[in-house]
């Protein structure tokens, strides 16, 4: 049998950079999904190794399970009991890791081996088994990419547990229960660690969960959607240092406190807003128009707060610069600098403007795809070899 799970990535809808300062912010899943497919060998296949695909790159690394049980000895646990991972699991895996030939180009890709590896035997110890992975996210972009792997790759090894209850005649994509989903969020925000260090668990929570979520100093509100939303998402292709520009956008509010804290109660404010209209009832399309209308001029109005931050961009400022003459609304999501830019595209607009936009803003070099926010978040779906 095979298992397959899909989660999706996540964008920030308002509030990034002042959420570190105590405002809140609102982050919304986004119809763009990491799928990881895990397969156990049969005894036919005479199958000894642990190994992972990542299609989109053509890449494949693999583990011989005796060199696993040599290394890490001690680890395969009880999947409902999720172990916090020690210095000298770590020490091991990354020794796995070293072995492994990685492109130079893809040095990135150390952390999410290492996330795998810790994962996979913590759940199934050193059993034999193929793992394959592709995405329709961007890396490194802002979109929580590592996120949803983990989510995907948690979930995808917990169904083939005995821990969590699926139905296994259910034909096609199928939702967890929530206590199967707080499993799978717990075992994600693991991983997470492992890539990140000191992640917010905001990604994992958004890509297990789907919908969205307002965040402020640590505590999480699930935001229910009444209000059907489709972005433009444009990839600048340039990337960023995120730890850089939080720590200039800290710097800046250290140099200019009085004035910084008005800007943070002004995205506070903006944010709260945000959630207010997405939760609000619609009676009709006027209602929609009009909550796109001040969803559009908060979205600016939280750009420019961006801009008095510090973390715009030249490509940033190109894309808003491009949209902008179709009277279309644009923020950056994330971490700024560089990276994803979000633009409204409201229900009444024509395909033949958003073509013509995105025509443009591809041919100076973006990358863009068009996606339903604020959607389903993990799914699980199985297929039974003949």
């Amino acid at each position: 049998m095979e298992v397959r799970a899909r989660a999706p990535g996540k964008i920030i809808l308002a509030g990034e950079h002042a959420v570190v300062h105590g405002s809140s912010a609102v982050a919304a899943a986004v119809d763009l999904y990491t799928y990881v497919s895990i397969r156990f060998p049969t005894p036919e296949d005479n199958d000894d190794e642990l190994k992972l695909q990542l299609k989109d790159m053509a890449l494949e690394f693999s583990w011989p399970v005796g060199k696993l049980k040599e290394v890490l000895p001690e680890l395969g646990c009880s999947a409902s009991d999720i172990p916090s991972y020690s210095i000298e699991a770590m020490k091991a895996i990354a020794s796995l890791v070293e072995e492994q030939t990685i492109p130079e180009d893809k040095s990135g890709l150390f952390s999410g081996l290492s996330a795998f590896l810790w994962l996979y035997t913590s759940i199934h110890g050193n059993k034999p088994a193929t793992a394959s992975v592709s995405s329709e996210l961007p890396l490194g972009a802002g979109l929580g990419s590592s996120a949803a792997f983990c989510v995907a790759l948690s979930a995808a090894l917990l169904a083939l547990s005995d821990s969590v209850q699926l139905d296994f005649s259910h034909e096609g994509w199928q939702m967890l229960g929530l206590n199967e989903l707080d499993l799978v969020n717990k075992w994600a925000f693991e991983g997470e660690k492992i890539i990140h260090g000191k992640p917010s668990g905001i990604d994992n929570t958004v890509s297990t969960y789907g919908n969205m979520i307002k965040f402020r100093s640590g505590e999480l509100t699930h935001v229910k959607s009444n209000m059907p939303i489709k972005m433009l998402i444009t990839n600048t292709n340039v990337g960023r240092n995120t730890k850089a520009l939080v720590a200039s956008v800290s710097k800046r509010a250290l140099r200019h406190p009085a004035s910084m804290a008005f800007v943070f109660n002004a995205v506070d404010s903006i944010s709260n807003e945000v959630a207010d209209i997405i939760q609000s009832p619609i009676h009709d399309d006027f209602a929609i128009t009009e909550k796109e209308e001040k969803f559009g001029e908060l979205m600016e109005m939280n750009q420019g707060l961006l801009q008095c931050m510090g973390v715009s961009h030249s490509s940033i400022e190109s894309v808003i610069r491009t949209t902008s003459k179709y009277k279309l609304s644009t923020k950056l999501t994330g971490a700024g600098g560089g990276g994803c830019v979000l633009t409204l595209l409201p229900m009444l607009l024509s395909g033949t403007v958003v073509d013509k936009v995105i025509g443009e803003l591809e041919s100076i070099g973006f990358k863009c795809f068009i996606a339903g926010i604020g959607g389903r978040g993990l799914e699980i779906s199985f297929s039974v070899s003949s």
